[in-house]
């Protein structure tokens, strides 16, 4: 396995840094249940991979509320899941022992994420990893979020890193495709997860205690 070129490693937040899913279900069934919308499983499987804003659009468009704006909702669904995150103990495990071995290893450290600007410093410090990234990017800066490629290219064009020599860290498969069609290699960090398909992936690792550093090494 032959990674010698690669000198960035480009990580997604949420799924892979923080355990958070469970955390935007409950913010977002809370938020918009309180606006009258029927919020449903089916539903809640379309929307899990958009932004914020996306999914607040989504859930207008299907129940159309009166009192409030857009932004005004997505706030409070953000607001939520900040709370949650404040409160919750959601670190993947080993992922920040992985993040300073790679520092050591002199690979540059990014972030590109769906999730909105605002959240990112509140994950990276619960986690005391905020001072080991050397760039980080929110989609809510992109004209679309993943599985378009812009975050990707942002955050390597912030590192001063070829797209070709970036590793990107995904759990999801939009987030695998915007890694890939922003020409990086996609390592498809599953954690035990075997519901999902991981086949965009090039390489595949259910922890980062282990298998992380054993594919690096």
């Amino acid at each position: 396995m032959n990674l010698s070129n690669k000198k960035a490693v480009i990580f997604d937040m949420d799924g892979v840094i923080v355990d958070s899913e469970k955390l935007w279900k409950k913010a977002e069934y809370e938020t918009f249940t309180s606006l009258g919308v029927k919020v449903t499983e089916e539903h809640s499987e379309i929307t899990k991979s958009m932004t914020t804003y996306e999914v607040t659009k989504f859930w207008y468009n299907k129940f159309p509320w009166k009192g409030k704006d857009l932004n005004t909702v997505e706030q409070m669904v953000i607001s939520k899941v900040i709370s949650l995150i404040e409160t919750e103990n959601c670190e993947i495990f080993g992922v920040k022992s992985f993040i300073e071995k790679l520092k050591i290893k002199n690979y540059k450290i990014g972030l590109a994420t769906n999730s909105p600007n605002k959240i990112i410093p509140i994950v990276l410090n619960k986690i005391n990893i905020l001072h080991l990234f050397d760039a980080i990017s929110s989609a809510e800066f992109e004209e679309k979020g993943k599985p378009d490629p812009g975050v990707y290219f942002t955050t390597a064009k912030k590192l001063h890193i070829k797209p070709e020599n970036c590793l990107v860290v995904e759990d999801s498969h939009s987030g695998m495709l915007a890694g890939k069609k922003a020409g990086m290699t996609v390592i498809a960090f599953t954690n035990g997860n075997n519901k999902l398909n991981f086949e965009l992936a090039d390489y595949k690792i259910n922890c980062f205690e282990k298998e992380g550093m054993k594919l690096l090494n």
